[in-house]
């Protein structure tokens, strides 16, 4: 029954995704000179799709606020390297979005109409704002911590995990992306699955991730073990994230 109720999850984030997507138009947001934000309008009918792909940095904040003429008009938040899967999707979390970053790389913010309105050649205008507020974490040059050869990442590790939609324990392969010698850095995790997570640590505390469910952290021994929904897990060891 979990592993039915997990499929049917990820069905109906899926179809919230990529359901609403025909031909997808990718534009490129610039912001002006010494600003950190900008508004765009636009329209979009039937199957029609954009993506404003944007850059940013991990410890940044994007936030997105999407103002549609209709209630069939909806946005998504893809994380870098997603096609599909969402760390914000508009259809069920509202038109608002605000969170700290966890990776660094291009986000796109797709905006699209409703199955159900895309199939009746619906359309609608919209105004979409967006901001990204303070500085990036700079990852520690590889010439201070080395790195893996056409990589960004300083090390790796196996990590036990449960993954997202799994319910088993297993092992995932774990990188870090290390942005200081003080316990701050971004884990990567990797799991057979194919779905990654990324979580930001600062400190030495997870702050972030790419989940859209909020993160839980708890301490056992050397090891921070985040959890998302209750089911998704992992163990995260401390020399992965300093070093040590």
């Amino acid at each position: 029954m979990r592993a039915l109720m997990a499929s049917l999850v990820w069905m109906v984030v899926f179809c919230a995704v990529a359901g609403a997507a025909g031909d997808i138009r990718k534009e490129e947001v610039h912001f002006k000179e010494g600003e950190s934000g900008a508004t765009i309008t636009g329209r979009i009918k039937g199957r029609q799709t954009v993506d404003y792909r944007l850059r940013a940095g991990a410890g940044q904040t994007l936030a997105v606020t999407f103002k549609p003429r209709g209630l069939s008009a909806c946005f998504n938040v893809l994380p870098p390297g997603s096609n599909d899967v969402a760390i914000f999707v508009g259809s069920t979390s509202g038109n608002h979005f605000e969170n700290v970053l966890a990776t660094d790389g291009v986000y796109a913010i797709r905006v699209y109409l409703m199955r159900s309105a895309a199939r009746r050649n619906e359309s609608s205008d919209y105004a979409l704002t967006i901001r990204i507020e303070g500085k990036a974490l700079e990852p520690i040059p590889a010439s201070i911590d080395a790195t893996f050869p056409g990589t960004p990442f300083h090390a790796s590790a196996s990590v036990t995990c449960v993954p997202i939609y799994e319910s088993r324990v297993q092992t995932c392969e774990a990188f870090v992306i290390r942005r200081g010698f003080d316990g701050t850095a971004t884990v990567e995790i990797r799991p057979a699955s194919g779905l990654k997570r990324s979580i930001l640590f600062v400190g030495g505390k997870p702050v972030a991730s790419d989940s859209q469910n909020p993160l839980t952290s708890t301490r056992k021994e050397d090891l921070t073990i985040v959890t998302f929904d209750h089911e998704e897990r992992y163990e995260i060891p401390d020399a992965l994230i300093t070093g040590g």
